[in-house]
Parts: C-alpha cells; sequence; structure tokens
C-alpha cells in the first residue's frame, strides 16, 4: 500500500474511534443536566441518585474523548504537511475557536461541577454542569465548520502563487450553508445516542434488578427519559437529515448519485431498496425501487431531476480536468442505508417503549428489554457509518472542487512510517477500549448508589426532642 492509502487509513480509525465518544458526550451532558435540575427543583432524592450515576458514565466517556482527540491534531501536521499549508488559513481559525473558547469552557466548568459537590451553592453548582454542556455543543459547531468548508469552501481564496487558500471572510465559514443543515443533525443524533445509551442500560438494570425497588426507582425514569429523548432526537434526526440531503445534492451530486448507486440522470427518480452492481461500480445489474422517493429526497418534488453518476462524472470533468470523480460507489451506498435503516428502527424503538411504560407500568416483556440493549449499539454503528459515508463520498476531494486527497499528504513520510504509526495507535486505542468498557461495564454493574437511610437519633437527641402528641 501506498503512503497515501495508509494515511488515509489512520486518519479513518481514528477519526472513526474518536467520534464514539463525541456524541455520547453532548447529549449525556445536557441530559444529565436536565436530572439535576429535577433534583434542584424538586428535592426528589431519586433525581439526585440519577445525576451521580450517569454522570459517572459521562465523565468516563468524556476523558476518553479527550484522550483520543488529541491525537486528530498532530495527524494534520504528520501525514497531510501539504494539506495543512494548502488550508491552514481557513481551517486553523474555527479549530483554535474550538480549543480556545468552546473546550476550555466544557472542561474547566466540568472540573467545577465534579470537585464542587457540597462545595458550590446548590443552582451554582447546577449552573456549571449546563455551561459544560453549552460547551460540548460549542465545540461540535466550530469543528463541524472546519469540516463543513471542506465539503462547500466558502469565503475563501485560493492564491495559485503562494499554493495556498486564503480567508476573506470568516462570518461566511461559520454561516455556511453545509454547517447550517450538518449541526442541527449532528446534535439530534447525539441526543439519540444518548437516549440509546440511557434506554439500553435501564433496561438491562431494570431486568437484573427486578426485586429491587431501591434500583426501580431510579431506573425507571431513566426509561422514561431515554425513551422520550429518543422519540424527538429521532423525528429530529430524520427532518433534518431530509433537510441536508437536499443541501448535498445541490452542492456535491456524485455523491447522491453514489448513494443511490444511479447512474443515468433520471426525473423522476426512484428511491433503491436493494442494488447489485458490477464489482468496478460502473454499471447497475439488478435493483428493486421505490418510485419517486428519492426526487422527493434530492429536491423535494416528487417529480424532480437527479443526476446520475455517469453523467455527474462527464460534468466534472469538464471542470476539473480528466480523472475519476467517482467515490466508491459500493460503500457509499451501503453505508447511507446502514445510517437511514438504524436511525428509523431507534425511532420505533421508542414508540413500542413509550408504549409498553405508558401509565405507570413496567413491562415484563424479555423481548423488549434484549432490543433495547441491542439498540446500544445502534447509535455508534449509525455515526461511523455516516461519517464515512461523508468522508469517503466526497472522494477525490480532500476539499471538495479545490484540493485533491492525493495532493494533500505529506510528500516526505514514507509508507512504513504511517505504516508503523498505524499499528501503534490500532494497538493503542485496542488497549483505551478495553479500558473504557471495563470502567463502564463496573460502573453500570454497581448500580446507582443506595438511598440513604433514615438516621435514628440516639438516646441524647432523644430527650432533647419535644414532647408531641400521637394517637
Amino acid at each position: 500500500m501506498s503512503a497515501l492509502d495508509l494515511a488515509r487509513w489512520q486518519f479513518g480509525i481514528t477519526t472513526v474511534y474518536h467520534f464514539l465518544f463525541v456524541p455520547l458526550t453532548i447529549g449525556l451532558s445536557m441530559l444529565v443536566a436536565v436530572m439535576q435540575t429535577a433534583w434542584v427543583r424538586t428535592g426528589r432524592e431519586h433525581y439526585l441518585r440519577m445525576t451521580k450515576f450517569w454522570g459517572k458514565l459521562f465523565l468516563i466517556n468524556f476523558a476518553m474523548g479527550v484522550a483520543t482527540g488529541i491525537v486528530q491534531e498532530f495527524q494534520f501536521g504528520m501525514n497531510w504537511s501539504d494539506y495543512s499549508r494548502f488550508v491552514g488559513d481557513i481551517f486553523g481559525a474555527p479549530l483554535a475557536i474550538e480549543g480556545l473558547l468552546a473546550f476550555f469552557l466544557e472542561s474547566t466548568f466540568l472540573g467545577l461541577w465534579i470537585f464542587g459537590w457540597d462545595r458550590l451553592p446548590k443552582r451554582v453548582h447546577l449552573a456549571t454542569i449546563w455551561l459544560a454542556s453549552i460547551g460540548t455543543m460549542l465545540s461540535a459547531y466550530f469543528i463541524l465548520a472546519a469540516n463543513s468548508w471542506m465539503q462547500h469552501p466558502v469565503g475563501s481564496v485560493v492564491n495559485n502563487a503562494a499554493g495556498r487558500a486564503e480567508l476573506k471572510d470568516f462570518g461566511a465559514v461559520l454561516t455556511n450553508s453545509t454547517l447550517l443543515v450538518t449541526f442541527p443533525h449532528t446534535i439530534f443524533a447525539s441526543f439519540a445516542t444518548a437516549a440509546a445509551f440511557l434506554v439500553g442500560i435501564s433496561a438491562w438494570q431494570l431486568w437484573r434488578r427486578r426485586g429491587s425497588d431501591g434500583q426501580h426507582a431510579v431506573f425507571r425514569p431513566s426509561m422514561r427519559l431515554g425513551l422520550v429523548t429518543l422519540l424527538i432526537a429521532s423525528l429530529g434526526v430524520v427532518v433534518s437529515g431530509d433537510v441536508q440531503a437536499r443541501v448535498m445534492t445541490e452542492q456535491q451530486p456524485m455523491k447522491m448519485a453514489a448513494a443511490e448507486a444511479l447512474y443515468d440522470t433520471v426525473a423522476p427518480a426512484s428511491f433503491s431498496l436493494f442494488t447489485i452492481g458490477t464489482l468496478d461500480g460502473s454499471r447497475e445489474v439488478f435493483s428493486v425501487r421505490v418510485p419517486r422517493v428519492l426526487s422527493f429526497m434530492a429536491t423535494g418534488s416528487f417529480d424532480g431531476e437527479v443526476a446520475g453518476i455517469n453523467d455527474v462524472q462527464r460534468a466534472e470533468e469538464q471542470a476539473y480536468g480528466p480523472g475519476d470523480y467517482r467515490p466508491n460507489v459500493p460503500v457509499a451506498y451501503w453505508t447511507f442505508r446502514i445510517m437511514v435503516g438504524l436511525g428509523f428502527l431507534l425511532g420505533l424503538l421508542s414508540l413500542v417503549g413509550l408504549w409498553l411504560f405508558r401509565g405507570g407500568r413496567t413491562p415484563r416483556k424479555r423481548w423488549f428489554y434484549g432490543c433495547a440493549l441491542a439498540g446500544l449499539a445502534a447509535p455508534y454503528v449509525a455515526h461511523s457509518v455516516a461519517w464515512i459515508f461523508t468522508e469517503m463520498g466526497r472522494q477525490p476531494w480532500a476539499v471538495y472542487g479545490v484540493l485533491r486527497t492525493a495532493d494533500g499528504v505529506s510528500p516526505s513520510v514514507s509508507a512504513g512510517s504511517v505504516l508503523t504509526s498505524l499499528i501503534v495507535f490500532t494497538l493503542l486505542y485496542g488497549v483505551l477500549a478495553v479500558v473504557d468498557g471495563v470502567l463502564m461495564v463496573r460502573y453500570v454493574r454497581a448500580g446507582a448508589d443506595p438511598a440513604p437511610k433514615p438516621v435514628e437519633p440516639d438516646s441524647e437527641e432523644r430527650q432533647s426532642l419535644p414532647p408531641v402528641f400521637a394517637y
């Protein structure tokens, strides 16, 4: 394998691994803040126990996300130096703001939240977790601003003499149309991840501890909160994803054509439920399709025209010169379907769960608890394939229409060096995965802290109590 292929593999592995922790951090921080708010407002003990139980899992996940995210920054200089030189003027600005503003905001107030129990006033302590949660979303916004510029470069010009892109309008970068649809889609998906996390673990606890009333008081409300959040988030993912698909069709028609394995331009366009193509991805062999649905997804009209792979290829050859501008069609096609399919399954799980838990019920349906536990993995798979689709569907571009991926790799780094670092990072991340899994399982198995028992007054205290009348 070439240094380019190895560098792409390394960046793909580390990015997908890092993003396993990001959505849960964003979503769970907000849900923990909601739990603590309920405790401060009502004073009910089970809300405090919920806050501390889910807060522990949130902190483990946050720490792992920070540890794996640091590597991302170094890879730009190590394996992608030509890319870094070309985009540094634009790409560096939102990442710097993310580090100096958003990350320090969330880490500072998260520290206050960790060490502020019994030291800060209740409402001040509550404010720290809300500010930390806001910080996680700001981090996501600035990072997505950088990625959205790669998908749809705006607010910049290419200085051919200097061989790099130069920033002209930072406001345009922060209000990129791609960013404005990607950010809400990512946030809704993050809440769906956190909600599925609550539902899965609560299901396991409720089934395992069927006779434990103390744990039931914590995990049944957690289940309800998770199911409601999952339903709302799933609807948000569908709506925002629909808008995002139309923007993607306008800006990157090849990506949408590859996602549907649509080789020839057609109007109206049918949605492929199942397609088999040739091994080289050059044409369709067999497919099962739903009429007109793709036209609506891509254009908002059931009669809309959707460009096919072959026509987009010819158009891009005219615009950018000779070359193969097709991504890996099977990868784009199946990752898109897995992402969409899992999103609908999570929405269905929330509807079934809300029906079973209606009116104070706690069902004894083993199949539901099994599905809820299996649903823990669904958002992680969906996030992973979504990032693979987003990045591989843009190929052969690192910055769409401006810089090819092959032109961004470090020219002085050998394939052997990249292979060595790839093996080291993969093994290291494997160890971190084991550590994270052991910590998560340990705290989940321990369950929530027991409810405090009422303290009986000793004999001296009894004598000092005022007399009362009793019947």
